[in-house]
């Protein structure tokens, strides 16, 4: 198992380690950078046959977060969706 500091990262690819972090869950991502980038366009290709059975949806923004990894029009969408999400579930605490 994992010590705290490094699943501090809760949704996200923790860059230190390169893992994808779901919550507890953690996926190493493949070192070569074409690999990874053939992993998210696989990922939401099969994503958008997500009617099929074993197939889904979820597929699709987890191809996105491999793919916002090399890609930095992605990654600034990524977290800009993540500050709006922050900042949004501040103003329902307050």
């Amino acid at each position: 198992m994992k010590s705290k500091e490094t699943t501090k990262t809760r949704f996200g690819i923790d860059h230190r380690t390169h893992e994808i972090v779901i919550g507890p869950f953690r996926q190493r991502l493949p070192q070569s950078r074409m690999l990874r980038t053939l992993v998210g366009i696989v990922l939401i290709f099969f994503g958008l046959l997500g009617f099929l059975p074993v197939l889904g949806f979820w597929m699709i923004p987890l191809g996105l977060l491999v793919l916002s990894h090399d890609s930095p029009l992605i990654r600034r969408q990524r977290r800009k969706l993540a500050v709006w999400w922050a900042t949004r579930k501040m103003r329902r605490r307050e």
